[in-house]
């Protein structure tokens, strides 16, 4: 079955999301069209069919995607498009903020500097007025995603498929980091991704992001898992961080559209970051591992021969000549941070009633299991 581009949090949003958008679909219609028309030449008089706001949205970024015609040149122009709108703060979303301008930029950029596909972006709207919020509208694509409710690990079309068709798409997946990071001179052409918090390097200003990220995912409840996990790291960091590029930041393959287990769209530059390549191999050996815990927890047999460690490093290095290393430390640090977001993920379903605080508060992280391995140095056993 075909899939489209969707909301690319889905994993986030439907873990617990008990509200769904807020957004009247017929007044998203008429202010879509109202503000395309001063988008497009004079008397283009756009119309919108087929607009759907899934019921995944509402706490994360809102994906709206619709149809749009209009007349241009004498002839009716039509397209099939996405709009990504930032979120109400009442849905008390995952994230503290919401740039979609910075996303609609690193989209337009990776498209012009790489061979990684992207959708093409039309506009960024980072006035709130015409939607209620800011947004960007970008080309609607085509394909299938892996699914992460349920996990695409059993019982999906990837699952399904074939070894040697899972393969390809592993290998597919690799390579858009591969790609990803060759990007040339990417400080300088990204430079706006740079972390202004304090650190001697892009990886310690990285980390320092994320307990800044901690510190309001909790509104200053501390977890002591999370803050072992951030003491391991500082006992552990790499000696050498290797060159700086372009991360994509939530490098997984439930953000990408493929055909014929083939990449057509990589999608969610909401963490784009500037630093180690090690970053995003870590994340996405992790996000892997993570619904692999998952399909254990449940006796179901997963797929343990897809995204392993090693295949994953040994693939990158035959692409672009660089040893991954210290995957112990990323891995550990994608980890920590998928930890920060899913306790601030049950934070918000208490918010919402459908959760209770529990007695221990490490409990608010799904994977707590996982951490506590890691930490004990078992975990890749």
């Amino acid at each position: 079955m075909e899939e489209t581009q969707k909301d690319p949090e889905r994993q986030q949003s439907e873990v617990a999301r008990p509200q769904a958008s807020r957004r009247d679909p017929d007044e998203l219609k008429q202010r879509l069209e109202r503000w395309l028309a001063r988008h497009l030449p004079a008397a283009a008089a756009p119309r919108i069919a087929a607009l759907d706001v899934p019921a995944s949205n509402g706490m994360s970024s809102e994906t709206v995607l619709f149809d749009a015609s209009w007349q241009e040149d004498g002839a009716t122009q039509t397209a099939s498009l996405v709009a990504r709108v930032a979120p109400d703060p009442s849905a008390v979303p995952v994230f503290p903020t919401y740039d979609l301008d910075r996303q609609f930029e690193v989209v337009r950029l990776v498209g012009e500097t790489s061979s990684v596909p992207v959708p093409r972006v039309y506009w960024s709207e980072p006035d709130a007025g015409p939607l209620g919020a800011p947004f960007f509208v970008m080309e609607r694509v085509h394909g299938r995603v892996p699914p992460d409710v349920m996990p695409y690990n059993f019982g999906s079309w990837l699952s399904e498929a074939s070894l040697e068709n899972q393969m390809q798409l592993q290998a597919a997946s690799v390579r858009i980091l591969a790609d990803l990071h060759a990007v040339d001179d990417a400080e300088q052409r990204f430079g706006f991704l740079a972390s202004g918090r304090p650190g001697a390097t892009p990886l310690r200003r990285h980390v320092a992001e994320q307990w800044a990220f901690y510190e309001w995912a909790g509104g200053g409840l501390r977890l002591p898992l999370i803050e072992r996990c951030f003491a391991w790291l500082q006992d552990h960091w790499p000696k050498d961080e290797g060159p700086t590029v372009l991360n994509w930041g939530d490098a997984r393959i439930g953000n990408v559209i493929y055909r014929e287990f083939d990449p057509v769209a990589v999608l969610d530059w909401e963490m784009a970051a500037l630093g180690p390549r090690d970053l995003d191999l870590g994340w996405m050996i992790f996000l892997h591992r993570f619904f692999e815990d998952i399909a254990a927890t449940l006796g179901l047999p997963g797929m343990p021969h897809f995204m392993r460690r090693d295949d994953v490093a040994a693939t990158y290095e035959s692409l672009t000549g660089y040893t991954p290393r210290d995957l112990d430390f990323y891995t550990m640090y994608a980890a920590l941070r998928q930890g920060i977001i899913m306790s601030r993920i049950q934070h918000r379903a208490i918010h919402f009633g459908e959760a209770v605080m529990p007695d221990d508060v490490d409990d608010l992280i799904m994977h707590r299991a996982t951490l506590e391995a890691m930490l004990a140095g078992t975990y890749w056993r």
